[in-house]
Parts: structure tokens; sequence; C-alpha cells
């Protein structure tokens, strides 16, 4: 099978849970030299891994002095503890879909096992959406389920790493990949910060979800 490259589709939606402030610290750093003395004086680098991480970054591809910078760089610096679906813990990516059902169903999920995790019924949480242009091609493996079942494993991510990560390694901008969570929804995981344009904040929204049904509500908030 020989890989095939293209561009990811625009605009794509993320969406971040508003619990998380809009820090601007990077949307207002001029240059490179800059931004790491005002990240110590502002704290950012008190946590050790955000300032490995950071250095694991090159500098050529930090992303400062425009709208929405920190929202980008907090994708790569501020990580799960045991990574996601195509990256490991070492430095994040940014995750996107296509469309806004499809990055709601996967948030949704996600907040579906932190309630079973924490034993409760239920969990509720406010997001802000936010548009995106991925400029790069990317690796498709779309409708590829059967042929790289190791990648798509629903439970573990132990392949699925592996393979972003030496996608990242190699110098690629990311991959374009189907959701499992919202039949038919196209994803896409960002490796070059330098690549997220035009990231502009929208809505947001209210997802609730049960721990033991599939059922998603979502309601649209006015701020």
């Amino acid at each position: 099978m020989s890989d095939v490259y293209t561009s990811a589709p625009a605009p794509t939606h993320r969406l971040v849970p508003s619990r998380f402030p809009r820090i601007g610290l990077f949307d207002t750093v001029a240059t490179a030299a800059d931004l790491e003395p005002v990240m110590e004086l502002t704290g950012w680098t008190n946590d050790r891994l955000v300032a490995e991480r950071l250095h694991r970054l090159p500098k050529d591809e930090w992303v400062y002095g425009r709208p929405n910078a920190s929202i980008v760089m907090a994708a790569f610096l501020h990580v799960a503890p045991g990574g996601m679906r195509f990256n490991n813990a070492d430095l994040g990516a940014w995750y996107a879909a296509a469309a806004l059902p499809a990055a709601v169903a996967e948030v949704a999920h996600h907040l579906r096992r932190e309630a079973v995790a924490r034993g409760i019924t239920g969990a509720r949480r406010q997001y802000r959406q936010y548009l995106s242009v991925l400029e790069g091609s990317y690796l498709d493996i779309r409708r590829q389920q059967a042929t790289r079942a190791n990648v798509y494993d629903p439970l573990s991510y132990a392949a699925s790493q592996a393979f972003g990560e030496a996608v990242r390694a190699s110098g690629r901008a990311g991959l374009l990949y189907d959701s499992l969570r919202y039949a038919d929804g196209v994803n896409v995981v960002a490796y070059r910060p330098r690549n997220i344009i035009s990231v502009t904040q929208a809505d947001h929204f209210e997802i609730s979800v049960q721990a033991t049904v599939s059922r998603i509500e979502i309601r649209k908030l006015t701020v």
C-alpha cells in the first residue's frame, strides 16, 4: 500500500473545555527570544513538564505574536498523562474534526470515560469552539480500519501512538483519519504548530453525557 497525502479539510473544528483560561501569553510576544523570560515570569515554566515540552518543540515551530497563538501552543504543551491516540505524553498535538458533530462526539466520548472512571452517573462540561485552517499535506489513513486495525484499536493507543510519533519524527504535517466516535466523521491531528492558522473562537456549548447511555446532549450557550 502506497501512502497518500492530502490537504486537511477547512475549516476544522476543535472544542476546548471552558475551564481552561484563554491565556494570551503567546499572542502578544514578538520574538522567540522574548518568550522564554516572559513564560518564566508568568509561571508557565513552573511546571517542569511544560518547560520540557517547550524545548522538545523546535523554536522555528513555536507560534507567537498572532491571535489565539496561546490556544495552539497549549495543545502541544499541556498533554493528557497517557497521551492521546496519535501522540504520547512527551509532546501534544492539535486534534480537530472536519465537522462540529464529530468534534462533539469525540469530546463526549472522553467525558463519558471520565464519568465512568469517577463512578458517577453522568457529567456535564462547557466548551469553546475553535475554527482553524491547517496547512500542509497530511498522511491520509481514512478507510483503512481493516488494514490498520492496530492503529484504529478502540481500546488501546499503544500502536497508534507509536505510528503517530513516527509520522511526527519524519517531519510530516500530521494525519487524516476516520473518527471512531462518529459515523463517517473525519478527524485530523496536526504536529506542526506553524501550520495551524486563522484560529478563531466561535460558539460556546454545554455537553452532557450519561455513563451508561450513548446519547449526547448539547446546548449552545449565549455569552
